[in-house]
């Protein structure tokens, strides 16, 4: 079984996530939607039509987002089988952080690794992320 596919996003708390936006957008170029962040789209090499994301996101210091983690930043994960991984990782003796959520655009769970980094996986459904953020996307 796949475990982790690929990297779906980056969290980091911040001051003010606007400021930050700005400065990544004004110095680095980085395309920003004005109130997440962005997300990078790129294609799978073993099938090109098919579009995936990686998301990147300043947050506020004072996020619960990451809790109980007490690191400024969060990784998030893409996964094939989020329910067979959080079966394997329980037999692992790696319990979840909260309850598994399922969304329009894919499911998602926490664990947390042995610094104390919440690490957050997801299952995507890329149709339904793309059609979610639309142009609101870093151009490759």
């Amino acid at each position: 079984m796949k475990r982790v596919t690929g990297l779906g996003g980056i969290f980091f708390k911040t001051a003010d996530p606007k400021e930050s936006m700005n400065w990544y957008q004004k110095h680095l170029g980085i395309h920003m939607d004005g109130t997440y962040g962005t997300s990078f789209v790129w294609r799978s090499a073993q099938n090109p039509e098919h579009k995936g994301f990686t998301a990147w996101s300043p947050m506020k210091n004072d996020t619960t987002y990451f809790s109980p983690s007490e690191q400024p930043f969060m990784i998030n994960y893409r996964v094939e089988n989020l329910e067979a991984l959080l079966a394997v990782l329980k037999e692992e003796g790696i319990e979840a952080v909260g309850e598994m959520e399922s969304h329009e655009y894919g499911k998602f769970a926490w664990i947390m690794d042995p610094n104390g980094i919440k690490i957050e996986l997801w299952e995507p459904n890329d149709t339904a992320y793309d059609q979610m953020v639309g142009e609101n996307v870093h151009p490759t």
